[in-house]
């Protein structure tokens, strides 16, 4: 235990002086005035558990205190990270000795997930798009096409989603400013029809599904019935911010049912990504994009371990990346996330 003494004017600031020092957890000893009546004199104590913890660690594990994993921690912790996977990353920080805390983040995600974005020119297998209601599934399909419009892609798109009043509608005023044809399907046997009739027609297909409750077992049989129906890829899309345990839950669910990867929503309305991180780890699911605005030609950005990591532990120093930029460009080339990644991969392998 830890002892100290402050004399102050008054008993509010010695209390500040005690809580800057020691923390919120120090202990009053005791406090009595000063001689003369002028001022108040505090003890405070605290546990020095911290240091003690450190040393036992340090002595069952062989692995030294580490300043940097200590702010991933603090940073996986903010975005409430559940306790099992953020102890898993910050042990992958110990070991991996990253001196940059950012990097360090960006090591640990890509040692324990799998970054896996969309083919933005071809795929043979159509995209089953999934998800909980509300999640944003049909203007995630939206994006999805017209990025790969704008990349000169010919793009198929089909609505498989006959429950939610409006959401044909919907998609079809998108399709038609792309001019795209959009097809609608009822039903499994429906589905497996449209895309044979289809079938090497298009370098891309997205297919919008209704909104199915993951607790619902009608609803995953359903799910089941429309990915067995023809030869799809399911994409679970999901809402960035939610509780970590329902995320979870859901992504078990939606993975059962044949989800490989995980497109999350709303991250420009978001502030803690530990949901997102929880259900890719406990569904196994990819990470493949994210969408950052509601504007649908420039909503989606592939997501990697480096793009992630500046979410949860944010640069508090330059990255050194911008020694790449050429100095004579004028203005300055912007690193893409794709270049980002290869320098700090070639890093790692120095």
């Amino acid at each position: 235990m830890r002892l100290k003494c402050y004399a102050a004017d008054t008993m509010a600031e010695a209390m500040a002086m005690v809580r800057a020092e020691l923390g919120d957890d120090a202990i009053i000893v005791s406090t009595q005035r000063a001689a003369g009546g002028q001022g108040v004199r505090i003890t405070a104590a605290v546990e020095e558990q911290l240091a003690l913890d450190d040393e036992i660690e340090q002595v069952l594990t062989g692995v030294e205190p580490s300043p940097i994993a200590d702010i991933v921690r603090d940073n996986l912790d903010y975005h409430g990270v559940p306790t099992v996977l953020l102890d898993r990353l910050v042990a992958k920080v110990r070991v991996l000795e990253v001196a940059d805390g950012t990097m360090a983040c960006a090591a640990a995600l890509d040692d324990l997930f799998t970054f896996a974005p969309l083919p933005a020119r071809r795929s043979p297998r159509p995209f089953l798009i999934v998800g909980p209601p509300g999640a944003g599934k049909t203007i995630t399909t939206a994006k999805l096409a017209a990025r790969a419009r704008l990349a000169g892609r010919t793009v198929g798109v089909v609505t498989a989603d006959s429950v939610r009043a409006g959401a044909t509608e919907q998609l079809a005023a998108f399709t038609r400013i792309l001019d795209i044809q959009l097809e609608k399907a009822r039903g499994p046997d429906s589905l497996r029809q449209v895309l044979a009739a289809r079938a090497g027609e298009h370098d891309l297909t997205f297919i919008d599904s209704p909104g199915l409750n993951p607790f619902n077992n009608n609803d995953m049989a359903f799910l089941r019935t429309l990915v067995e129906a023809a030869d799809v890829e399911p994409i679970l899309v999901l809402a960035a911010g939610g509780d970590a345990v329902e995320a979870t839950e859901i992504a078990e669910a939606f993975a059962g049912a044949g989800a490989t990867r995980l497109l999350a929503t709303r991250l420009d309305m978001t502030r803690r990504l530990g949901a997102v991180l929880a259900a890719a780890d406990a569904g196994q699911l990819m990470f493949s994009d994210v969408s950052v605005n509601p504007h649908v030609a420039n909503g989606l950005c592939p997501i990697n371990p480096v793009s992630l990591a500046r979410l949860i532990v944010p640069p508090s120093e330059p990255s050194g990346i911008e020694d790449a930029v050429p100095q004579e460009a004028s203005p300055p080339r912007r690193v893409s996330g794709k270049e980002e990644l290869n320098t700090w991969r070639e890093a790692r392998q120095s």
